[in-house]
């Protein structure tokens, strides 16, 4: 069936050549999504001195779009442009999520090994979400304190945790404040949306073609039901289920609690049947995991000063990063626990670095803006005690630490100090929206693939493609999914009713 897939892709780029015209002259650029705002001019130089073809500029849009004429942010934008401009289909939006990540992730990965057929025909583009690295970024703790917070936290359940938490969460929030108190309300994902039509008609592109991971599939389908009509390909990778994410968060935290810790369990039951490939725990690792979180918080990892590095607490943040790499990650994982358990060392006791504290900044920030937690710390109590309960290999860490990650972040956004001016809260069905194309892992252990089958159903005109896996999204993992992806962002053909792609690669001798 992928090869199948694969040489159906290839004949598209023959056959359909015609269908799409090139991109607007500068002179008939496409309307954008607020009458009377001016359309971004975008004056593109290479982003650097290597010579690799990225190419920067700079966009300059309402930070208030209620407002449209008062003060002006400034975005950044990176492309990649299309290696077969005659044929050019026009522009590849794309998000790498998180949220908070930069532009450069994605657009440098498609830009660089997305399959060729993508990358001939389309501009790759993407841009700083207003906040986020070039785009006015906002600090609201610097790395030193970050990692003060991580080492005051355990990741076994202990005496004042829920009191640290708000401490925390306040501390956090005052720092926004001080960074940019002016821009916080108009940091959610509305504001976002708009952002990126208007940068859709300054690449001269009538209608949108977008692909977003995670985050970024929250991101398309707020853009969907802003501006249905101006859809022509949406395919959203690891779907967020929207209502409840901003609606409900408590309900969409919890399941994501949930969604770790049973990836977690299913991981540490292959260690005890793989002991040839598993050294950690002697035959009980989930006993042997809890154990190494104690011992981590009765006797952190220190730095040679003495200063603490990782208690259980960062240690369990950092497991719960490395799942999304799915199977084939897991002897990698064994190895990583092991290298803690018997030498105290390692991937899994390092220290927060600065890049991780500006994305855990950024993750914090557009969260708050965007979900509406809340202000009642009783509600914030009651719920994140359901939830670790729920969850208790991982969620005493993420729920008792400082805003740390999606469902680590309510501490945080129970106390949000900002309106949420950006907050989209819905419709969410996008009615007459282009067919879009919604994927989900059916083992997703970030974003549960409920949530996917739930967005799928929810759009009005959507199909949903299944991956039997472990990973969090799935076009880096699965060729069968990123064969069906790129034929549809190609010429806009859905899989079948039902499709499901089952090619995760296995543990190395399973």
């Amino acid at each position: 069936m992928l090869k199948r897939v694969l040489t159906f892709v290839g004949v598209v780029v023959l056959t359909c050549l015609t269908l799409f015209p090139p991109a607007a002259s500068a002179a008939s650029r496409p309307p954008s999504g607020l009458r009377g705002v001016p359309i971004p001019a975008l004056a593109w130089a290479p982003c650097d001195t290597s010579g690799d073809g990225y190419e920067c500029a700079i966009a300059q849009v309402p930070l208030d779009y209620r407002n449209p004429g008062g003060r002006k942010i400034a975005l950044s934008v990176i492309r990649k442009p299309a290696t077969d401009p005659a044929h050019r289909i026009g522009s590849l939006f794309t998000s790498p999520g998180g949220p908070g990540l930069e532009a450069f992730y994605s657009v440098r990965d498609l830009g660089s090994s997305a399959p060729q057929v993508l990358r001939e025909r389309y501009d790759i583009v993407g841009f700083d979400p207003r906040g986020v690295g070039g785009s006015a970024r906002v600090t609201c703790v610097s790395q030193p304190v970050y990692s003060k917070q991580w080492a005051a936290s355990t990741g076994r359940p202990s005496s004042g945790g829920f009191e640290r938490a708000i401490a925390f969460g306040k501390q956090f929030n005052d720092g926004c404040v001080l960074s940019d108190a002016e821009l916080l309300p108009y940091m959610g994902t509305e504001f976002a949306a708009r952002d990126m039509d208007l940068l859709r008609a300054a690449m001269g592109d009538e209608r949108l073609n977008f692909f977003g991971f995670s985050y970024g599939t929250y991101l398309g389908t707020v853009y969907a039901n802003l501006f249905p009509e101006r859809v022509r390909v949406l395919a959203l990778d690891g779907g967020i289920e929207p209502d409840s994410y901003t609606n409900d968060p408590y309900r969409n935290n919890y399941d994501q609690y949930v969604a770790a810790d049973a990836s977690l369990t299913r991981f540490l039951t292959w260690c005890l049947k793989s002991p040839t490939q598993c050294a950690f725990g002697g035959g009980h690792p989930v006993e042997a995991f809890r154990v190494l979180q104690a011992s981590l918080d009765a006797d952190p990892v220190r730095a040679s000063d003495g200063r603490v590095i990782a208690t259980g607490a960062l240690f369990s943040f950092w497991v719960s990063q490395e799942l999304g790499g799915g199977r084939a990650n897991w002897p990698m994982l064994a190895g990583y626990l092991q290298e803690v358990a018997t030498k105290r060392s390692g991937w899994l006791v390092r220290e927060i670095s600065p890049g991780y504290t500006t994305y855990m900044n950024n993750n914090a920030v557009i969260e708050c803006g965007d979900r509406r937690f809340p202000r009642d710390t009783a509600l914030l109590r009651s719920n994140v005690s359901i939830a670790v309960a729920a969850a208790p290999l991982l969620g005493p860490a993420l729920a008792y630490g400082p805003p740390s990650y999606d469902q680590g972040n309510a501490q945080s956004c129970a106390q949000w100090p900002a309106e949420r001016l950006s907050s989209y809260s819905g419709p969410w069905s996008a009615p007459g929206v282009a067919p879009v194309l919604v994927v989900g892992t059916t083992n997703d252990p970030d974003v549960p693939y409920q949530h996917a089958v739930k967005l799928s159903r929810t759009l009005q005109n959507a199909r949903l493609l299944t991956f039997q896996g472990e990973t969090h999204t799935t076009w880096f993992y699965s060729e069968c999914s990123k064969a069906y992806i790129t034929r549809y962002l190609v010429d806009g053909t859905l899989p079948p009713p039902n499709s499901v792609c089952a090619d995760e690669a296995l543990p190395a001798g399973t």
